[in-house]
């Protein structure tokens, strides 16, 4: 099925609109075609042909929109590239196409251009895996992903015509390239932040009028701390990368910011469902072992099982409303006692405790228990706390076999991927 280029109609119904801002710039829906255009003709140019990958090693901001939207208007297929990776990593990545690490032209072109569209099964954008349990997997998001995906978030968070989506994630994670997509299919205004800096974007929920924010755990954490509270226009601080600890949302209410968990994956083209809500056309069940399975048009044609659904890894509950809870990852249960214990129910009950940051929680090799449960923790500066401290903390709200066996206390923030997760095996080496 053909659809209408995103872009083009968004300059044709909202020509004057800001379409993207930066701390630094903004171009409207017109100007923004018009920079597209002159890019797809360079690509036409550099011999770029229809469904060849197109690797966008740019800054997050302008000319990586640019670089994005040229790709979509010759059909080329956007993979965009984490700028973190060494030569040799991208190259494995590129494979045999092509790779944008400088803007693309800006000058206007004579050329007539007309008559686009999206097919709506052609694949629109190459997204890697945040890596979290192994390298990186390339996935193949087609336009019909991207485009369910927009509809099925505005219907559960709804759209203001005024509507300025601030994002500090990465945009080659599809959490942040989502938002730029999204922006575009809406036809409202995407606010980019090469990277998370706590001043900027409380200057930017207070100041500029953003309605929506996507942020993680962490990053909310850091805004709270460093003093955000009732933000003017802000609808919806979406929270996901990971859990939401019960405390960090309750503390994020008591100063007026409505956080939001939010759970989703690449595969699912972002977000899979945001508060109590699973997105309209999506399809959420449990396996028998409690394994999340995704299934609807978000899903990407080669993340689905010969069952036809994604097998997500994740594991989870559904309560008597239908509210999803995921509870971890399959590949993280530690099995202590004859027990199955899932990490970040640990990590949410030490996170509770106000002098702690961060959590991070691991099955170790035991000759007693199989595993033992043990946590590496990461304290305020200049607190007394001490591990027993901890374990009493966790004793009053989890089952004792729940309760780690050793705590240790460090200083440094805890191994994390662009996006916001926890990269739990960097810490098997850890000494406890």
């Amino acid at each position: 099925m053909q659809v209408e280029a995103w872009l083009q109609r968004a300059a044709g119904s909202a020509p004057t609109r800001t379409a993207l801002e930066t701390p630094d710039a903004r171009v409207s829906y017109r100007e923004l075609a018009r920079l597209a255009q002159a890019g797809a003709c360079e690509l036409r140019e550099r011999g770029v042909a229809r469904g060849e990958r197109v690797a966008i090693a740019l800054a997050p901001g302008i000319e990586f929109a640019q670089a994005l939207h040229a790709c979509l208007l010759v059909g080329a297929v956007a993979t965009p590239i984490d700028l973190r990776l060494k030569p040799e990593e991208r190259e494995a990545i590129l494979g045999d196409g092509v790779l944008l690490d400088t803007p693309l032209r800006s000058a206007s072109v004579d050329e007539e251009w007309g008559g686009y569209g999206h097919d709506l099964d052609e694949v629109c954008a190459v997204i890697h895996t945040s890596g979290t349990t192994s390298a990186p997997r390339p996935i193949e998001l087609t336009y019909g992903n991207f485009l369910w995906s927009a509809l099925g978030s505005s219907v559960a968070l709804g759209v203001d015509p005024r509507e300025r989506w601030l994002c500090n994630l990465p945009l080659s994670h599809v959490g942040g390239l989502s938002i730029l997509l999204r922006s575009a299919i809406y036809a409202t205004t995407a606010v980019i932040h090469e990277r998370f800096d706590t001043a900027l974007v409380l200057r930017a929920l207070a100041e500029e009028e953003i309605t929506l924010v996507s942020l993680v755990s962490t990053t909310l954490a850091r805004l709270l701390d460093a003093g955000l509270h009732d933000p003017p226009r802000l609808r919806w601080a979406l929270t996901g990368g990971g859990p939401l600890p019960s405390a960090l949302l309750d503390r994020a209410h008591a100063a007026g910011v409505p956080a939001l968990a939010t759970y989703g994956l690449t595969e699912a083209c972002s977000q899979v469902s945001t508060g109590s809500a699973t997105l309209f056309c999506t399809r959420v069940e449990l396996a028998g072992d409690g394994e999340i399975l995704v299934a609807g048009p978000t899903v990407a044609p080669g993340s689905l099982g010969p069952d036809g659904r994604l097998h997500t890894g994740d594991l989870g509950e559904i309560d008597g409303d239908g509210a999803l809870r995921v509870i971890g990852r399959k590949a993280d249960t530690i099995i202590s006692g004859g027990e199955n214990v899932a990490p970040i129910e640990v990590e949410a009950a030490l996170e509770a405790h106000p002098e702690v940051i961060e959590a991070a929680v691991l099955g170790r090799p035991d000759p007693q228990w199989g595993e033992a449960i043990v946590a590496v923790v990461v304290t305020a500066p200049d607190t007394q706390l001490g591990e027993a401290e901890l374990r009493d903390h966790c004793l009053e709200r989890l089952a004792p076999y729940k309760v780690p066996k050793q705590v240790r206390i460090v200083s440094d923030s805890l191994p994390r991927t662009a996006s916001g997760k926890l990269l739990r095996r960097e810490l098997q080496g850890i000494s406890i």
